[in-house]
């Protein structure tokens, strides 16, 4: 696989190329720091895959993808998460939002794999980005107007759905992210959070004891001092965490 790494921070750069390093067949043709030479080098140099920031000088990265065209497969990097969408409307393998994980990038890579396999090669590297994205999330970065929050998961206590949010309760503080709870739940470490509640998960570290809150149903006491509602279903995973 030939890369070219496009980014206007030599820090960044630099992470990306560590993180190729550890893969022989990936080759860095070029590194560019701004748009002007990223479209000259793809230009010139016909990469298979562009890591590709989006604020940048002089040209930003999707003007740098509608000069250079679709002839090479781009994976965008940027802090902010607000640019998603339209990375995906000019087909975008992924979209990698700083900072990122070691194994967040490596689904990445993996996905851009898959879509550059010959087809002999194309279903083992989808189950392969399939089995990447399946790890648990470290992080969860979470919209406040214009600024991104990056919440570490260790960090949280609870989980609460609120309509089409759900709230996340860390250090004092509370997140709104529009997601699911059910979607979330994937995609978190099983062994760390339980779902206690149909509307609530539970970070298990954060729990402080387990209380009757009446003669059938139970609330969960968290270091924060929340006190978080434990269904019948709920407080038998408890107790089997417990065991």
């Amino acid at each position: 696989m030939r890369v070219i790494i496009v980014d206007d921070e030599p820090l960044a750069r630099m992470v990306v190329r560590e993180h190729l390093a550890a893969h022989p067949d990936v080759t860095v043709l070029a590194e560019c720091a701004n748009g002007f030479e990223a479209v000259k080098a793809i230009a010139e140099l016909a990469p298979d895959l562009v890591f590709l920031d989006i604020q940048m000088p002089k040209l930003d990265g999707f003007e740098v993808v509608e000069l250079a065209g679709a002839a090479t497969h781009y994976v965008f990097v940027t802090a902010y998460d607000q640019f998603a969408l339209r990375a995906f409307e000019v087909h975008a393998i992924d979209y990698l939002l700083k900072p990122f994980s070691r194994e967040r990038f490596e689904a990445a890579l993996a996905q851009a794999r898959a879509r550059l396999a010959p087809p002999a090669q194309a279903v083992q590297a989808v189950v392969d980005a399939a089995a990447q994205r399946r790890a648990p999330l470290t992080r969860i970065p979470i919209r406040d107007g214009a600024r991104v929050h990056v919440v570490q998961v260790s960090s949280i206590d609870w989980f609460e759905a609120q309509d089409d949010y759900v709230a996340i309760h860390a250090e004092g503080r509370t997140w709104l992210k529009i997601q699911r709870l059910a979607d979330l739940e994937a995609q978190l470490d099983p062994a760390a959070f339980l779902r206690v509640h149909r509307s609530c998960i539970v970070n298990v570290a954060a729990i402080v004891r387990i209380e009757a809150a009446s003669r059938d149903t139970h609330c969960a006491v968290l270091r924060d001092g929340s006190r978080v509602p434990v269904s019948r279903t709920g407080y038998q995973k408890v107790k089997d965490w417990i065991r």
